[in-house]
């Protein structure tokens, strides 16, 4: 979600001199390579310019302007979504080529493309909010024009995404009409292509469903809110403030890269956006530390993929989580805190072992007071990224809380000249309705007068900067960046927003034939009912589909498919969703889809494939976890869920002992503690993870093995109030003894 020309633009505190210095430089062929992982993740943009490039920049921020207005203003969602969609198509169609060869050059059919999905979507807003009701007998015209419509929308997703995901969709539409030749299972009674279009056009269930309402309501929200951000300095702040708070302690350089990657992945939620903007920073500061090129590559990949499960976004897929469990975007946030926490901290021990096995301290020098320093002058920043909780504490809605942060991250931008995107006379209009919303909701006297005209008092200022910096920049200099941050507020989520559409396609498709249920039964059938192995089925099933398609695509696909199989053994429905969205995620680190490890292998020249191996060795421990949501009855008070008969307690018990687990995991995956592990410490270390990370397991093998549950035979332990059962207390011990055997041992 961040811009492409602003990925490298970032700057660092010098180890030398504590002054900012600029990003390594990279070489042409590198700068090209990183090119091609960011466009196999966003899309081969056109590059435009003249007037043909001007407007079509007007265009896009008009779109985040219509996004914002329709934020603050009630719009009815037989008008936003497609609205949405058409807007999508249409910048699809002029900013992505048909094919290379037409690359930065718009041609004829590009034009009549983009013309043709706007009239199918004026078509659809043309005929009112009761055109649905006539979609069990749809017009002549109904079904031409669907048919069209779903046409276009296929391709300009190919142009946006590739081939798998509209062949996958493609597939789904097959197997609506011809189902009824399957055998069973899979059979159902079958559907003419009529009935499927009406359904999918004529609907707010198909395309214009779920996904497109994420999409247009929040998705499109925080690309804009994270554009802002980026062109504001925020991106280089968060990463100067990194390496200053890390400077001068053991591994600083490691440490940094860590803390960065949460600052600045949270608010992006794009893997390969960050693992790049953080990687031209910091691959000479790794290498100085001791890194290889491989390893080096596999730490910035690792914490690029951080920024997919980190909140605030979660890689756009907290707003898919919130919508198909019909739960408070708020309330994803809060299971995705201690799931995140566990993964920063498997690569926080990961990297202090490098330290260890490196045999030197990596320890990046910094001017005395560099921190204070760059916390004085951009602590605003801070403000801008928390404001989205602060204001949903105040009660504000995830879509108004999202809007009103990104009001205030343009006002607090105005503090400073080098940060400043708009004018300060155009932020003050913007002080007053934020203070007075705020004094509104507190209780406290505000003005009826503001609030009245808030709509005219926040986006006349803001539509004539963005005017200002379009066609006339020289006359506000501040105002293009302003103007630059809004198109990528929108060119941005073309790629997700284009996936979300065609990925309704998908879910109609499988609530009209219940394919969902079907599917269930096959995988519960192959599993023999046993909850394990339709757990290990279903992560193989997303991470395969993960392969093919974006994180969001297969968080999409496996939520309507796959997770049903887990609900129907009794798993709550939120650890599901939870669980396949964590291994969708681990694709990022996947070959052939690897894209944060490729990109990360083109900035420090490591072998591709080596640096993908050495990201799993950074990100497996944590990926362990998801398991304990679905098997252990007390693992969803790790997505801070109170365990049935239990309380809080349980909640601070298993996330202390999972973090142990986690820490005992990298130490095994290292092979290293006190001194190089041993094969038999290594596998003591292995152990107590596994015990203390999933405490069921013994019970989860043994019974099914043996019919005996062997909690009935084994009493639990008590301390300090903590209910300890016997596989956590033979956990610690055999922590204890990996300890004990590694100090005892002659180095």
């Amino acid at each position: 979600m961040v811009g492409r020309e602003s990925l490298v633009e970032s700057k660092v505190v010098n180890a030398d001199s504590g002054s900012p210095i600029a990003p390594a430089e990279l070489a042409e062929d590198t700068r090209e390579q990183i090119e091609k992982y960011i466009e196999e993740e966003e899309g081969a943009f056109n590059r435009l310019g003249g007037w043909v490039g001007t407007a079509i920049a007007a265009v896009a921020v008009i779109v985040s302007f219509f996004h914002l207005y329709a934020a603050y203003e009630i719009v009815p969602a037989h008008v936003l979504r497609p609205a949405h969609v058409g807007m999508v198509l249409f910048l699809c169609f002029l900013l992505f080529p048909m094919a290379k060869r037409f690359r930065d050059r718009i041609r004829w059919w590009d034009y009549l493309l983009a013309a043709a999905s706007a009239g199918t979507i004026l078509y659809v807003l043309s005929q009112g909010a009761y055109f649905g009701d006539r979609a069990t007998m749809p017009t002549t015209t109904d079904y031409l024009v669907g048919v069209a419509f779903v046409v276009l929308l296929l391709e300009g997703t190919r142009r946006a995404t590739g081939l798998i995901m509209p062949g996958v969709a493609i597939v789904f539409l097959l197997y609506a009409m011809f189902g009824n030749h399957l055998p069973p299972p899979w059979t159902h009674r079958g559907y003419a292509l009529e009935d499927l279009v009406a359904h999918l056009y004529m609907t707010l269930e198909g395309i214009f469903g779920t996904t497109v309402d994420v999409a247009s309501s929040l998705i499109i929200l925080f690309t804009i809110f994270g554009a802002v951000l980026q062109h504001s300095g925020a991106g280089r702040f968060f990463i100067d403030f990194s390496f200053a708070a890390m400077g001068g302690r053991r591994n600083s350089a490691g440490r940094a890269v860590v803390l960065s990657s949460f600052l600045l992945g949270g608010p992006s939620g794009s893997g390969v956006a960050t693992t790049v903007t953080i990687g031209t920073v910091a691959h000479p500061l790794l290498a100085k530390a001791g890194y290889d090129k491989n390893a080096a590559g596999g730490l910035l990949a690792a914490g690029g993929l951080g920024a997919i499960i980190s909140p605030p976004v979660l890689g756009a897929a907290a707003f898919l989580i919130a919508e198909f469990l019909k739960i408070s975007y708020f309330d994803v946030i809060l299971m995705a805190t201690i799931p995140t926490v566990l993964y920063y901290l498997a690569i926080l021990v990961m990297v202090e072992i490098d330290s260890r096995k490196q045999g030197g301290s990596g320890e990046l020098m910094v001017a005395k007071g560099a921190l204070w320093q760059i916390t004085k002058r951009y602590w605003f920043h801070f403000g801008s990224l928390i404001s989205i909780i602060a204001f949903m504490l105040l009660g504000f809605s995830p879509v108004l809380a999202v809007f009103w942060a990104t009001i205030l991250a343009i006002a607090v931008s105005t503090l400073r000249s080098d940060t400043a995107i708009v004018p300060a006379l155009v932020a003050l209009p913007l002080v007053v309705c934020l203070a007075n919303v705020v004094l509104s909701l507190s209780g406290l006297s505000a003005s009826s007068l503001v609030g009245q005209f808030t709509w005219l008092l926040v986006f006349a200022p803001l539509a004539i900067a963005a005017a200002i910096g379009l066609f006339a920049p020289q006359r506000a200099p501040t105002t293009q960046r302003f103007a630059q941050a809004m198109k990528e507020g929108t060119t941005g989520v073309l790629n997700v927003a284009a996936t979300c559409a065609t990925a309704g396609i998908i879910v109609g498709v499988v609530t009209l034939t219940g394919l969902a249920q079907r599917f269930a039964d096959i995988i519960i059938g192959y599993a023999q009912g046993s909850l394990l192995l339709t757990t290990i089925f279903t992560a193989a099933i997303v991470w395969i589909v993960g392969l093919a398609v974006p994180v969001t695509a297969s968080y999409i696909m496996c939520a309507v498919i796959a997770a049903p199989a887990l609900i129907k053994l009794g798993v709550p429905d939120f650890a599901a969703h939870m669980f396949i969205f964590y291994y969708a995620v681990l694709s990022e680190v996947s070959p052939p889809t690897a894209l944060s490890p490729f990109a990360a292998a083109a900035i420090t020249g490591g072998n591709p494939y080596v640096t993908t191996l050495q990201s799993w060795k950074y990100t497996m421990p944590a990926f362990l976890v998801p398991f304990v949501f679905v098997l252990d009855p007390q693992g969803v008070g790790l997505l801070l869920k109170i365990p049935k008969g239990g309380s809080w307690l349980d909640i601070v018990e298993i996330g202390l002992e999972t973090g142990v687990g986690i820490a005992c995991l990298a130490l095994a995956t290292q092979g290293w503690f006190l001194k190089k592990s041993t094969m038999l410490e290594t596998a003591l270390f292995w152990l107590a993870g596994l015990l203390l990370v999933f405490p069921a397991i013994i019970s989860v093998i043994v019974k099914p093995l043996t019919g005996m549950d062997i909690n009935a035979f084994v009493p639990g332990f008590s301390a300090m109030g903590l209910r300890l059962g016997y596989n956590v207390v033979l956990g610690l011990a055999t922590l204890a003894a990996a300890v004990g055997v590694q100090r005892a041992r002659p180095a």
